[in-house]
């Protein structure tokens, strides 16, 4: 028992592990391609039915083992009651298999909907806080509890299933144990052989009905964990895509120790961010912007149909994970902080150079710290010692934006991509987050992905995207006066809602006003 405990134990937490390692190598890239529902249920419910099968499996083999020795042993003990027993086992084993395509598409079924009411559960609190604001709370509930109770219903048929499985799996034991009973009476009777005899093979027939329930389970264990299985191993399956034809791109890697560098370009939309310099990007279309941010930092399109982004010539996709990684950092839209204290948040691999304090008040959390310490209970009031919790849910969105920007000025990659790092705090707390920014990273490559003017009047350097290829180069106050798609994006105004002569008579205003100043 000890043994198939073990056995059940290792696989789930190898496959737990591997799901894991795929899970980080891929990125967001994994939800595009699953269902996050399908990618939780593939780790908790799948993982535990692929153990259950590796655990099944030993005492299956056990118990085959011991049928085995013991039908041979009857044949040779009493050959007439021997070979009964020896006939009707293979039956009895075999007796389930009809049954099991439609109990398993049943399971199959009810798998399907679970995956479904786990994704619209973690979708539905993931949003709470905007379902509350919106007054949509009751009609998620709704949605949800119809959606548990597809799954209930779905489990109770896949139930009767397996019920009548395991009533066949008693019936028939039952039977076989009768006829051996009837027809040894019948030998005894004629003489042909002892009282005796009869008992020790009637006590060796009901030793084999243990045995044969492991059959029942087997067939149980295979069920539901074959489609398990296939879910777990199309997750694993998964590959980041390198190069659009599938081999080498040729581009020597160079060794873990050394720091890639040079300028950031990506070919397929023609972005160039100079080495050492802040360059603004902005984008009319948010998901373009996004998926431009994940090329950015190596996380190559589904498809793999683009090129390359290239740092100092070296092309991303074709660097092994942890470098591309160290070389790029990307923080989207919607950071994840993971539970624990801040301090945890805080110790990420980094360079060293930039100390968690000169990363906290760079990115204005000096409020956020004074949130934490008096929320602290056990920690003396150290804010680096109070705990987070999950996702960061006990923060506002501007607090945990600041909070997770910090994080990633601490690690201080080569190259650092923000997208909208500032778009849940207010336009005062902005304008010093942009300024610590700036100079916590000067001299060091960093792109931002952003259409708040007051990043944008400090970039230096800024790049507009329109219809996927770069539109116009310059910087804040020249693309305002010279591109009217830039200037719609960034006032949030159509060239019909708003004349050029108005926007740009508001901006001398504003030079006006900070010449005066």
């Amino acid at each position: 028992m000890q043994f198939a405990v073990t056995n059940w134990i290792t696989a789930a937490a190898r496959v737990q592990q591997l799901l894991a390692r795929k899970t980080a190598e891929l990125g967001s890239v994994l939800t595009r391609r699953v269902a996050a529902g399908e990618v939780v249920a593939v780790s908790t419910g799948d993982v535990e039915k692929i153990g259950w099968f590796v655990e099944a499996l030993s005492r299956f083999a056990a118990a085959a083992a011991a049928l085995v020795i013991i039908c041979v042993g009857l044949v040779l003990y009493q050959p007439a009651l021997g070979i009964i027993v020896a006939l009707g086992v293979p039956v009895l084993a075999l007796a389930v298999l009809p049954l099991l395509p439609r109990a398993t598409k049943r399971a199959d079924i009810q798998r399907e909907k679970a995956g479904r009411a786990t994704e619209l559960a973690s979708d539905t609190v993931a949003g709470l806080r905007v379902l509350r604001g919106i007054g949509g709370e009751e009609l998620f509930l709704g949605r949800y509890r119809e959606a548990s109770q597809e799954v209930r219903r779905a489990a109770v048929r896949s139930a009767r299933m397996w019920s009548l499985i395991s009533a066949v799996q008693v019936l028939l034991p039952g039977v076989l144990l009768i006829t051996v009973v009837l027809y040894g009476a019948h030998l005894a009777l004629a003489g042909r052989i002892t009282v005796g005899e009869l008992v020790t093979v009637y006590s060796a027939v009901t030793l084999m009905l243990y045995p044969l329930r492991h059959f029942e389970e087997i067939a149980m264990a295979y069920s539901f964990s074959r489609p398990s299985a296939k879910r777990a191993a199309r997750v694993l399956a998964l590959q980041r895509v390198t190069d659009p034809a599938g081999t080498d791109t040729g581009v020597p890697s160079r060794p873990r120790t050394s720091r890639l560098s040079g300028d950031l370009y990506d070919p397929a939309t023609g972005l160039l961010a100079p080495e050492g310099r802040l360059t603004a990007v902005v984008c009319g279309d948010p998901d373009a912007a996004g998926r431009l941010a994940e090329r950015l930092g190596g996380h190559a399109e589904e498809t793999g149909d683009l090129p390359s982004v290239l740092l100092g010539g070296v092309a991303l996709d074709g660097l092994a994970l942890d470098g591309a990684r160290t070389a790029v950092l990307v923080q989207d839209k919607d950071p994840v902080l993971l539970s624990g204290t801040l301090r945890e948040l805080l110790d990420v691999p980094s360079s060293g150079q930039v100390e968690a304090a000169d990363a906290l008040a760079a990115a204005q959390c000096g409020d956020v710290l004074d949130a934490l310490a008096q929320a602290s209970v056990d920690a003396d009031g150290d804010p680096m010692r109070t705990r987070i919790t999950e996702r960061g849910r006990s923060l506002s969105g501007g607090q945990r934006q600041r909070l997770a920007l910090a994080r990633s000025l601490v690690t201080d990659p080569e190259v650092l991509v923000l997208d909208e790092p500032t778009s849940a705090v207010d336009s005062h707390t902005e304008a010093r987050v942009a300024d610590g920014v700036k100079r916590l990273r000067a001299g060091r490559t960093t792109v931002v992905f952003t259409s708040s003017p007051l990043l944008l009047d400090l970039a230096e350097r800024v790049v507009f995207v329109h219809g996927g290829e770069v539109a116009s180069v310059g910087v804040h106050r020249e693309l305002l006066h010279s591109d009217a798609r830039y200037r719609a994006v960034v006032t949030r105004e159509s060239d019909e809602e708003v004349p050029r002569s108005k926007s740009l008579d508001a901006l001398e205003n504003l030079e006006k006003v900070e010449e005066s100043a």
